[in-house]
């Protein structure tokens, strides 16, 4: 069940379950707060954990409502498209033949059988990201291992709203989003260092820092550089 508080003109939906701790999120577009918290958990102590991070929230709603955002995809000639921070224009190319693409120059030509749909154009483009993406996290992985003294188990390649990557320190594996193949290679390696220091470290506090400087010192830099350019337009369902 979802409960609702207000801190002033901002709402925060509040949903208890069976967890240990407290968790907030701010969610793209127009900066959604959720907070998920301990059953046993009052409300009054839920508000006044989000009083505390008031300053953080409309940090966060800010940054969102300033991103760039792409304009909705329509695979048509012409339209940019973007591979590891270079642009490219569509060239769609109709023919009888399993779809494939492939970068010619400035061009990213799109093979598909003809009257395929929108939505399977998508999903053409966005299995050969996942691919481009993986070869490269593969050779990040082995590069940067020895030099962190960490080992990844599993890492997995998605579609993700929310954030650019996850760890699960547990299972020793990390998550990245598909769309990082649209980056420049120093921001998506920032992102891969990033989430295998949370293999030393789960919590972005003053040891994590500490670690990132040690291991990337510009981090701050690709930090930025990444949350400058624009991301994907999507239709947000709450």
């Amino acid at each position: 069940m979802v409960t609702q508080i207000k801190l002033g003109d901002i709402a925060v939906d509040v949903v208890q379950k069976d967890i240990k701790n407290i968790h907030l999120s701010v969610y793209p577009p127009a900066g959604k707060v959720r907070i998920s918290a301990p059953l046993r958990m009052d409300i009054d102590t839920i508000r006044v954990f989000a009083i505390t991070k008031l300053g953080w929230i409309k940090h966060q709603q800010k940054k969102l409502l300033e991103q760039a955002r792409e304009t909705p995809r329509e695979y048509l000639d012409r339209e940019s498209h973007y591979v590891w921070g270079k642009r490219y224009l569509l060239k769609v190319i109709e023919q009888d033949a399993a779809p494939e693409v492939e970068l010619k120059h400035s061009a990213m030509l799109l093979h598909i059988r003809p009257a395929t749909s929108d939505v399977r154009k998508q999903e053409i483009l966005d299995a050969w990201y996942r691919e481009q993406l993986k070869e490269v996290v593969s050779a990040l992985i082995v590069k940067w291992e020895p030099l962190m003294g960490v080992k990844v188990q599993k890492f997995f390649v998605q579609k993700m709203k929310t954030k650019w990557g996850s760890c699960s320190p547990a299972s020793s594996s990390i998550r990245l989003n598909t769309d990082l193949a649209k980056k420049p290679p120093e921001c998506l390696e920032y992102i891969v260092v990033h989430e295998m220091t949370h293999l030393l470290e789960h919590t972005h506090n003053n040891r994590f820092i500490i670690l990132m400087n040690q291991f990337m010192p510009k981090w701050r830099i690709y930090k930025d550089e990444l949350n400058k350019l624009p991301v994907r337009h999507e239709n947000w369902a709450y």
